[in-house]
């Protein structure tokens, strides 16, 4: 923080309410996370209110690892309790108050801010021009894509006395989100990058959507925006005077007028201002999008007086890619976090947060570059070996000049190269065996390198899974049920197709209650990967009872015959096993139909060692209106058949109908428990909130070969495919083997290739598919092709082949590889 605050001037800035012992001097750290104390005696924990939980919830926790100052919502009723030992500020709202004091620091920051809004490109901007002004400066930016209501607070927090700008993200899902943004970021220079169809649902229409955004840049000097974005520029310029506004355009009169020439895989581009004078800079790459990116960049640099020679040597080490925090399989079972872009403290704090939500590995590695322009490199430093303490990092592996610092932090497990070249000259992948390692550096140290030497090495066909995606779906549907209800979450089927370890460790980290598989061997899976969670089976087996008990699963009981067989087994081991019972309402799958209730009583009286955890029944129809009576029906069935059971027990087991489509569509039958399947991997099948949802998955693959054929060509298997009028084809590496369904053939499905459809021409091969890229004139090998995600809907691939997005969900094969990431 760029002040230490005393417990009075919280006071003043919240108009809080102090109760409590004041044990605690300055405060020069705020949480809202229980993982992410380094400093306790000097940390003000912040109890936001969530669809999570509580943040009070880990005051007493928290109060073991040494913090003795919270602030709380007024009416938390625990405070009593613990005002002897602790201090409290107690506030209508907390995240209220957060802002308020985010506020208050960045009224301390007198040296210029920029605010990046718009729908996209904000994160890829700010992180760019961060590089680029990094040559020049000592910058501070929001980690991530920390712009939400409290993402900005905690990047402004980042923000110490020896930055010399501050580049603050922006980001708003719905009107009247802003004002609040503008009250602490106070821009003195703004850039809007583009809009879009991002969060429509949060507003009246698209102009709505541009004023809201705008109200960011309502004091700032000066505004830098595209003339060229008629929508933008009609807002900007009827709400701005034109002494505020900086405009560049590809057609003269701006105040920037730009034009770019392609060389090979670069870009030369060319600005001429309005005094006329010009400058030139080389960019590498050619994307419309991202010149368009780099354009405000070059802008905003000029704008703040950065030279010429600086820019460019700022854009040298820009490279043309998701800017995001990407789990991977590395050899001999051991997991990469790929940072490779980052090198700021604000983003090694996130790194090594979301490591230490892994699953256990033998040994955490840091290998880390010298944050370069970072400050003084004796206080820099100094943090860096604090974070490496707190999160328990077993070998640090440095590599440039100024990191040697660290060794005298950590004599024995710091190793240091001068170069990225030195150290893979020395480095023995097989050295790394079920290793969680951290890979994170300047663009300048090309520590890409040392990824693609580690990872799995695996064919160019992945499935990306986008973690805050998932974290919003879950999110999502927590907020439909009751503060009390549990959730059971289905990680059957790998997943969804997603990959069941990683998964789950992201959804225990999220406070999910139970998950669910359908078969022992994958709860198996789980337990040896690290999961804890409570794990429900829903088709065990007579030969998985040594696994059941060994392993601490809960099979699900479904008929007479398997509950004699299971109960006869646990009273031989003398122990005791959680059960679930499938109660048969219609589904007629599995399960004990209402003539067997009075056998099943009869059983749990006879066998105590089989103790009831649950009592469920599964919908039908519940994603479709059609069957609500049914539906209705069912659910009224099961109320009267778990009364019986529940006659019989001396305890209450957890009861719980609905699944996914069920939350939504029967609110009044949540219980104890719900279950979350499809919705959480962004497939809403009611069709009643399919905006609200998050699509978690991006399958991709690369274009292997690009073919000129003349007229009358035919493609593929059984020569299927005919350019009648001769084209251009590409064919990209997956195929059926992969789970890419052969009823795509012959034109009925499409891929996303440079944001156009390429329509499948031929038949789809087992392991390659071609498609059709007559109209793309410069694709090329090596080139990406969507096959799902968010420009082609599970659902729309779905109906094309008359299957549902289930399937193709679970089809992905286990060659593809998985790719975790935080956007």
């Amino acid at each position: 923080m760029l002040t230490s605050l005393s417990i009075d001037q919280l006071r003043q800035i919240t108009h809080g309410e102090v109760l409590g012992k004041n044990r605690t001097p300055q405060i020069s750290q705020i949480s809202i996370d229980s993982r992410q104390i380094i400093h306790p005696d000097q940390t003000l924990f912040v109890a936001l209110r969530g669809a999570k939980a509580d943040g009070a919830e880990f005051i007493p926790e928290l109060m073991e690892q040494g913090i003795r100052m919270f602030l709380v919502h007024q009416d938390w009723k625990k405070v009593n309790v613990f005002q002897d030992q602790a201090t409290f500020i107690l506030v209508p709202d907390t995240r209220k108050a957060l802002q308020q004091i985010a506020s208050y620091q960045r009224g301390q920051f007198s040296k210029p801010v920029v605010g990046i809004t718009g729908s996209n490109g904000k994160t890829i901007v700010k992180e760019w021009l961060g590089q680029v002004l990094g040559q020049s400066f000592t910058v501070a930016k929001s980690p991530k894509s920390y712009n939400s209501q409290v993402g900005v607070p905690l990047s402004i927090f980042g923000i110490q006395p020896y930055h010399q700008v501050a580049i603050l993200e922006a980001g708003i899902s719905r009107s009247g989100e802003m004002k609040s943004l503008e009250s602490m970021i106070k821009p003195e220079l703004g850039i809007f990058t583009t809009i879009g169809s991002a969060h429509e649902e949060g507003f009246s229409g698209l102009k709505d959507k541009i004023q809201e955004k705008l109200q960011l840049f309502q004091d700032t000097k000066l505004l830098i925006y595209c003339q060229d974005m008629v929508e933008i520029a009609k807002e900007i310029e009827a709400s701005f005077p034109k002494d505020r506004l900086v405009a560049w355009s590809v057609s003269p009169g701006s105040d920037f007028t730009v034009s770019h020439k392609i060389i090979e895989s670069k870009t030369r581009l060319f600005l001429v201002a309005h005094d006329l004078r010009a400058y030139t800079f080389l960019v590498p790459f050619t994307d419309k999008a991202s010149v368009e990116n780099v354009t405000h960049v070059i802008v905003a640099a000029l704008t703040l007086g950065q030279d010429m020679p600086d820019i460019q040597e700022g854009l040298d080490h820009l490279k043309p890619i998701d800017m995001r925090l990407t789990l991977k399989p590395g050899i001999n079972d051991s997991l990469i976090i790929d940072d490779t872009y980052n090198n700021d403290l604000a983003g090694l704090k996130v790194a090594m947060e979301f490591l230490s939500q892994q699953r256990p590995k033998r040994s955490k590695i840091l290998i880390l570059s010298d944050l370069l322009q970072q400050g003084l490199p004796e206080k820099i430093y100094s943090e860096v070996a604090e974070l490496v303490k707190s999160y328990g990092i077993d070998q640090l592996i440095g590599v440039g000049q100024d990191i040697k610092r660290l060794e005298h932090f950590f004599p024995g497990k710091t190793h240091i190269y001068p170069s990225t070249e030195a150290f893979l000259q020395q480095l023995d992948p097989e050295s790394f065996q079920n290793d969680l390692i951290l890979i994170t550096g300047a663009r300048s140290f090309a520590f890409e390198k040392i990824v693609n030497r580690l990872q799995q090495r695996i064919h160019g066909t992945t499935l990306e899974i986008n973690l805050n995606a998932l974290t919003h779906n879950f999110n999502f549907y927590k907020r439909q049920i009751k503060p009390g209800t549990k959730v059971m979450v289905m990680v059957k089927a790998f997943a969804y197709g997603g990959g069941a370890a990683e998964i789950a460790n992201h959804l225990q980290t999220l406070g999910a209650d139970y998950l669910a598989v359908a078969f022992s061997d994958e709860g198996v899976a789980l337990r040896k990967q690290g999961i804890r969670l409570p794990i429900m089976v829903l088709n065990p087996v007579e030969e998985s009872f040594d696994l059941l008990r060994e392993y601490n699963l809960e099979p699900v009981v479904f008929s007479p015959e398997f509950f004699k067989k299971l109960g006869l087994f646990a009273r031989h081991h003398a122990i005791q096993i959680p059960i679930h019972l499938d109660l048969d309402t219609g589904m007629h799958r599995l399960g004990f139909e209402p003539k067997h209730l009075t056998e099943l009583k009869k059983l749990i009286s006879a066998y105590p060692e089989l103790k009831i955890a649950s009592l469920y029944t599964h919908l039908v129809g519940a994603d479709e209106e059609v069957h609500h009576d049914f539906s209705i029906q069912q659910l009224d069935q099961f109320m009267e058949m778990k009364s019986q059971v529940e006659a019989v027990l001396v305890y209450k087991p957890l009861i719980h109908a609905l699944n996914s489509a069920g939350i939504v569509r029967y609110p009044d039958y949540q219980m104890d428990m719900v279950r979350l399947g499809i919705g959480l991997y962004g497939v809403e099948v009611t069709g009643k909130y399919d905006a609200s949802l998050k699509p978690v998955s991006t399958l991709k693959t690369t274009i292997s070969q690009v073919k000129e054929l003349p007229a009358g060509a035919t493609v593929g298997y059984s020569r299927k495919g005919v350019l009648a009028q001769g084209g251009k084809i590409a064919t990209l590496a997956i195929g059926y083997a992969d789970g890419y369904d052969r009823r795509f053939s012959q034109g009925i499905g499409y891929v996303i290739i440079q944001g156009k459809k390429a329509p499948v021409i031929g038949n789809v091969c087992m392991d390659m598919v071609m498609v059709d890229v007559t109209p793309l004139p410069d694709v090329k090998a090596g080139e990406e092709a969507i096959i799902y995600g968010e420009q082609i809907s599970l659902k729309e691939l779905a109906d094309r082949i008359g299957t549902i997005p289930y399937e193709l969900l679970t089809n992905i094969s286990t060659r593809v590889k998985r790719v975790y990431y935080l956007d």
